[in-house]
């Protein structure tokens, strides 16, 4: 046997209270004079810190997959809840737009006897049952069949047989709303700029700056994003589509 060899073992030997007390079994092995020669046991410390570290490796990587697992499961998650937030987003707006039609069709049951020329032009129901049939044909294939490709012509049909309609606004938003579901943004932020330009009035407005907003911070327009979105909260402050806008500002 070598000398460093012999002496190597011997200062293991006399220092095993120190460095092997952690491990019960390593310590065992050393104290133990009955369990060999010096070499068989340092042979034998030898594998069982061998074990020990594969052992820690095997644990290791059950870890990392049990990581990539949570992740994974985060990640579905949170897109199910954008998608969900999406599709509650669209219900809110379809109901807003019953109850908009719904309470004008009250106003102007009350003032049915309202001749036509005293009708003011910016109502939300018109008196053309053509246009009305051709309108409700359009929004019963987001409401009712939930057809969002077959109402894109719908509305763009009525938008060219009825250009001076009351509902031109509306046919518009629901265009960009339509579009920028189906990732056409480039359009979508035509027929929204559409409503906030030309439609100062129109109950669509507010919404339809926060969809600018929406779109403009999705092509990293951010400048853009941000005056569209403070100009809504400064001019409809106490509108659901403002407490939005606030939201997205500050995630901007």
């Amino acid at each position: 046997m070598k000398p460093n060899t012999v002496l190597a073992a011997l200062l293991l030997l006399s220092g095993s209270t120190q460095v092997w007390a952690a491990p019960a079994p390593v310590s065992e092995a050393a104290n133990n004079p009955n369990s060999g020669s010096v070499e068989q046991r340092i042979a034998q410390l030898e594998r069982m810190m061998k074990t020990r570290n594969l052992l820690q490796i095997e644990l290791q990587q059950q870890l990392n997959l049990l990581q990539d697992e949570v992740s994974q499961v985060r990640g579905v998650t949170e897109e199910q809840s954008y998608k969900l937030e999406k599709v509650l987003q669209r219900q809110r707006e379809l109901y807003q737009e019953i109850e908009n039609r719904v309470s004008k069709v009250y106003e102007q049951t009350s003032t049915a006897s309202v001749s036509p020329a005293e009708v003011d032009a910016t109502q939300a129901i018109s008196s053309n049952l053509s246009e009305n049939e051709a309108y409700d044909r359009a929004v019963a294939l987001i409401m009712q069949d939930k057809r969002y490709d077959a109402a894109i012509p719908e509305f763009q049909s009525f938008l060219t047989t009825f250009p001076q309609s009351v509902y031109i606004p509306n046919a518009h938003y629901w265009l960009g709303q339509l579009l920028s579901i189906k990732n056409d943004d480039g359009n979508a932020l035509v027929h929204f700029k559409m409503v906030v330009e030309q439609f100062p009035d129109s109950n669509k407005r507010p919404d339809a700056m926060l969809k600018l907003g929406a779109l403009y911070e999705k092509q990293e327009k951010l400048d853009l994003a941000k005056q569209i979105l403070n100009t809504l909260i400064s001019e409809y402050p106490s509108t659901t589509a403002a407490k939005l806008a606030t939201e997205r500002l500050a995630k901007i």
